[in-house]
């Protein structure tokens, strides 16, 4: 379920062997000459679709072009990626794909939904997978298609660890969230966040409070978007005014706007990061990051495409847990020597308890 190393936590540590330094072309690196005989190699080509922010974001689409290329390997094939510069792209990048006769397409995050949706509509002997989304129709109702399979993951789970540690490491009795948009992938965190906050209440007896989100009443503060590193470090300079001196935003990159927040109040205020280990992602913040709330895109991509391969490809949506290791917080770096050495037992029994079902964390926006 996990692997241990050195100066980290013992807990759900995943994602950090994708952010290797990976050629992120249009396809994988060629075998060595007299390796392979292009005449028995298995007739399958794997292919991917970024969203806009392209193959090499140290995020969703490397993560998620990393575990194409591990299987494309593995099967001894080429992985073959089309990346997008701006939202217009995606139909026509899907499109072109279809064209060069990609038995297997991945699209990368929500935004391409509709374009997935569209493209398996009529080209139904194509299949897809589609990371981090489920189709829907028009009017959002819900929507199966055969050559479609949802790759979800119940972050809920994670977040829940994540709330937990940083009700225990907050000194002020404040914690903070905001989200990019009230997307239900990004409000299962804020979920997961509260559950896991109120159980230490409940554990503890003390009375940690959580602002920016409300489980029960599902809302609470958002950017509006995925970009605007200025309304994002505004709302956290107003969380940091009313005391919150953790605080996880469900919102990409725009934790670095936060941590400049942090930065200019000079506070010793910590940041959570989603999605993939900020501090891989950003290094240089590592003094400011408690911890991540992770989605191990690459394994997920990984298993998904190697079914393809094997003919077990299902529209049955992959949802990643803490027990199948599709979820999972990150080292704590930094801030391990700073915490509790009893908190972090505590958490990971909370882990264990999650994983046997003791402890069942619920969320709306779970898959």
């Amino acid at each position: 379920m996990y692997r241990r190393t050195p100066h980290s936590t013992r807990f759900a540590i995943i994602g950090g062997t994708a952010l290797i330094a990976l050629a992120l072309s249009a396809c994988a690196a060629a075998p060595e000459p007299g390796t392979t005989d292009e005449a028995e190699a298995p007739d399958f080509l794997p292919c991917a679709v970024s969203d806009l922010t392209g193959f090499d974001d140290n995020d969703f689409n490397e993560l998620t072009f990393a575990g194409l290329q591990e299987a494309a390997a593995e099967i001894g094939v080429e992985a073959r990626g089309a990346e997008s510069s701006s939202e217009d792209q995606y139909s026509g990048n899907i499109g072109t794909l279809v064209d060069e006769g990609c038995d297997l397409i991945v699209t990368v995050g929500f935004a391409l939904a509709n374009a997935t949706r569209d493209s398996a509509l009529v080209n139904e002997d194509v299949n897809f997978a589609l990371i981090d989304s489920a189709v829907s129709n028009d009017d959002f109702s819900p929507l199966v298609l055969d050559n479609v399979k949802p790759v979800l993951f119940d972050t809920a789970q994670a977040a829940t660890l994540a709330g937990y540690v940083a009700a225990g490491a907050s000194t002020t009795g404040v914690v903070g969230t905001y989200g990019g948009m009230p997307f239900p992938s990004v409000t299962v965190f804020m979920d997961g966040f509260q559950i896991g906050i109120e159980h230490y209440n409940d554990v503890h007896g003390t009375d940690v409070q959580l602002l920016g989100w409300d489980r029960a009443a599902q809302n609470g503060l958002f950017v509006g978007s995925f970009d605007d590193q200025l309304q994002a470090k505004n709302i956290t300079l107003g969380l940091l005014d009313q005391g919150a001196d953790v605080i996880m935003p469900v919102a990409g990159t725009l934790f670095i706007a936060s941590i400049d927040a942090v930065d200019e109040q000079g506070t010793n205020a910590a940041i959570i990061g989603v999605n993939s280990d900020a501090v891989v992602t950003a290094p240089e913040y590592s003094a400011y990051i408690l911890t991540s709330v992770m989605k191990n895109l690459t394994t997920a991509t990984r298993e998904v495409t190697l079914a393809a391969f094997e003919g077990g490809f299902s529209s049955d949506p992959y949802v990643g847990t803490l027990e199948n290791g599709g979820v999972g917080i990150a080292p704590f770096h930094d801030w391990e020597s700073k915490l509790d050495p009893a908190l972090i037992a505590e958490v990971e029994a909370l882990q264990q308890a999650i994983i046997t079902g003791e402890f069942v964390v619920e969320s709306p926006s779970s898959p």
